[in-house]
């Protein structure tokens, strides 16, 4: 088994390329992933941003809902960001007609809950197990969290509403912190990634 530690982006939809960027940023391996046997090979996965119905959509068509859910319920780090976080809620206040979820958290997301747009904003957020200054997040169509369950940590909220969550493995933001420059999220994910394979390995 290689020692580099290997994180997907799931490349159906979104943006696939500023995320490969990030986690090459943070010292993983990164490639795109659009099979089930891509996602097998990967110690962890991020689910991009971009319209969460579409992303549902194409993961059933390519193969990857089911793939996806087997690998995220065995523990698989997972990491999705805006649409992303849609993805990985167990469940959506309002869903798009046959639109479907990963699942993984524990909690109530709300679409497009900050605007439409050309509502679009960056606002600086402090983010639990983040140091430093707070993240720039940039949140375009954002969703944010309505309620979270008992297994679900909050780790960032901004104008009274939850943008950031964790529960185990899996790690969610409304906004794209890999649009910044600023990789410390994603160096939050990697490092999860990296303690998983650790674990699995003992």
């Amino acid at each position: 088994m290689s020692d580099a530690l290997v994180i997907g982006v799931l490349a159906l939809q979104g943006d696939v390329r500023e995320h490969l960027t990030a986690l090459a940023a943070a010292d993983a391996v990164a490639r795109p992933v659009r099979r089930p046997g891509e996602l097998a090979e990967v110690d962890g996965l991020v689910i991009p941003g971009g319209e969460s119905t579409t992303i549902s959509k194409l993961a059933v068509l390519f193969g990857l809902m089911e793939p996806l859910r087997a690998r995220v319920r065995d523990g698989m780090p997972v990491y999705g960001t805006c649409a992303g976080m849609i993805m990985l809620a167990d469940k959506i206040l309002d869903p798009r007609s046959g639109q479907e979820t990963v699942g993984g958290i524990d909690m109530i997301v709300r679409r497009n809950a900050f605007g439409r747009q050309n509502e679009s904003f960056e606002a600086a957020v402090d983010v639990k197990g983040v140091t430093g200054a707070p993240v720039e997040g940039v949140f375009i169509r954002a969703p944010w969290v309505e309620s979270v369950g008992a297994g679900a940590e909050v780790l960032a909220e901004h104008a009274g509403h939850v943008v950031a969550v964790r529960q185990g493995n899996a790690l969610a933001t409304s906004f794209h912190p890999e649009l910044t420059g600023d990789h410390r999220v994603h160096a939050l994910f990697v490092d999860m990634t990296r303690a998983n394979r650790a674990a699995e390995s003992l």
